[in-house]
Order: C-alpha cells, then structure tokens, then sequence
C-alpha cells in the first residue's frame, strides 16, 4: 500500500501595513512646499481666476491677475493657506492610506486596487482635514480682490477668516468641502490607474517586461501623463472655485449645493464654463510629477542623510 506524499503549499503571503515614518512625512512636506512655493501657485491662481471669471481666456486671466498685483499676484494665498495646506496634506494621505490600504488587502484587493483605494480614501481625508478650508481662503483671497476694482481696499487674509467665521462658523471655511471631496477622490483613482496604463505602455514600446523599472525619464512621462489626463474632473474643480468665490452674482443660487452649482454654471456658460482653467491645470500636474518624481530621489537622498531612516514613500 503506498504512502500518500504530502504536497507543501505556499503559506499565505502575509499582509503588511505600510509604516508611516518621519522621513516619509518630511519628504512629503518637503516637495509640496517647493512645489507650490515655485510654479504650483501661479498655476493655481491662473487656473481659479479662469474658473471664476468664465468669460476670460487664457492670456485674459493672466493680465487680470497682473493688474491686480504684478508678480505677487500670481502668489495670492500663498500665504499663510498654500503652505499649510502643502506641509500638512501629504501626512494626512500617509497615514490614511496607508489604513485604507492594508484593509482593503485584508478583503482580497490585489496591490493595484488596494493602491486605489487607499488614494482614494486619502484623497478624500486631505479635503476634509486640511484641503477644504485652504482652498477656500486661497479662492476668498484670488476672489475678493476683484473689490479692488471698485475702489474699496479688501481686508487681510486673517480679517476675511475672522469674518467668515464669525459669521458662518466652521461650515463657512470649509464651503465647498465636498466638491473638493470629490476633485481628491476622482483625482488620485485615476491619476494611480492612469499612470500605471502609462507604465505599461512604455514598457510595451521600449521592450521592457513586466516589472521592469523604468528610466527616470521614463517614471516622469508616466506620471506626467498619468497627472495631465487626470484634469477629465475639471468640472469639479469649477464647481469648487464658484462654491468658494466672494464675487458677488444676484443670479447666483443661495446655500449652493454642488448640484446646484452644477446647474448654475452649465445654463450660464454650458459644457464649456465647465472646463475653463483646464489647460494650467493640466500645466499644474505636470509640474508636480516633475516635482515629486524627478525630484524626488535627490530630495529622498537628502532627507535619508538627516533623519537616518531610509525613506520608503513613493511620491
């Protein structure tokens, strides 16, 4: 009688959270400042001043933001909101993530949808932790400086929050919330599955197998097309400027909605107010690949050599 063989199987691979370390926090912190601090704000206000005045083009909303400030106008809301907003964002995806992440695992998602889904809850816990009242005043401080152009000087950026919030408390900094709830989640879904489908593709037409690591010319055309493509919620994005915007509009629903708002703009501008301040959109994720990508490893270098831990995040 012969002896059954035992057969050994592969134990279950086991599932890891990822750690949030400091480094990674630093290095986060680190690439969104000198992201925005550069090319990112002037996009930004390019892009909200489109989105705001859907009449303008390109080359009219940068001679508007001239004269209303020169140079420094393309830093309105720089500071103090654009530099808290980008010092405190990239902790909140970490650790949230990272949590959605490996629970995801935990119920049979693979790395990608796993990767997915836990950009997308980070996504979604940056615009209520600290995106949702940056944007707001960053849009309150591009906005309201068109009271400029009738002769009544505008209040500081820190009597504007005292204001809104003594008038409308905590749900008056953070209007248009879920709009930017929205913008995140859609954002960094696809912006995940985008560049992936970019990865893939680049490996098809240089030769590459599947795994492969790609050129850091290569990393930053990914993400870059990844980043760009992403800009297809645009309409999110001008949902959220004129959810935020202190101009005035007697035609303008009170209590906005992002449904109302969505009906507000498309019957006054149509498919086309929709997507206004999309091309220095585009122009602002480009500009953040390079940042996080091209820079990145010097910046991870850098912050390794400080803090002595090695830096595990992918930015």
């Amino acid at each position: 009688m012969s002896t059954p063989i035992a057969v050994p199987t592969d134990a279950p691979k086991k599932i890891e959270k990822k750690p949030v370390k400091f480094s990674n926090l630093l290095l986060g912190a680190g690439l969104n400042m000198f992201e925005v601090t550069t090319l990112g704000q002037p996009l930004e206000v390019v892009k909200t001043t489109m989105a705001a005045n859907r009449g303008d083009s390109f080359a009219g909303a940068m001679s508007r933001i001239w004269a209303r400030g020169g140079t420094l106008g393309y830093y309105q809301g720089l500071i103090p909101w654009a530099w808290i907003e980008a010092s405190t964002k990239g902790a909140v995806l970490l650790f949230v993530a990272s949590e959605a992440e490996y629970h995801a695992k935990t119920f049979g998602a693979n790395d990608f949808v796993g990767g997915i889904a836990g950009g997308m809850v980070g996504g979604a816990a940056q615009a209520y932790a600290t995106m949702g009242f940056c944007t707001c005043m960053k849009t309150v401080e591009i906005t309201q400086h068109k009271l400029a152009a009738t002769g009544v000087k505008p209040p500081s950026t820190w009597a504007t929050f005292a204001d809104i919030y003594r008038k409308e408390g905590i749900r008056g900094i953070n209007k248009g919330v879920n709009a930017v709830a929205i913008r995140q989640v859609t954002n960094w879904g696809s912006r995940f599955g985008l560049t992936r489908l970019a990865e893939n593709a680049v490996r098809n037409v240089t030769g590459k197998e599947e795994g492969q690591k790609l050129s850091g010319l290569e990393k930053v055309f990914s993400a870059g097309l990844g980043g760009g493509l992403s800009a297809w919620n645009q309409p999110v994005e001008v949902i959220r400027v004129e959810m935020q915007s202190k101009v005035e509009d007697p035609l303008r629903p009170k209590n906005l909605t992002v449904a109302k708002t969505l009906r507000y703009i498309y019957g006054r501008n149509g498919l086309k107010g929709l997507y206004r301040g999309v091309t220095p959109r585009i122009g602002l994720g480009v500009w953040q690949t390079i940042c996080m990508v091209a820079l990145g490893d010097m910046a991870k270098e850098a912050v390794e050599k400080l803090t002595g831990e090695t830096v595990t995040a992918k930015h």
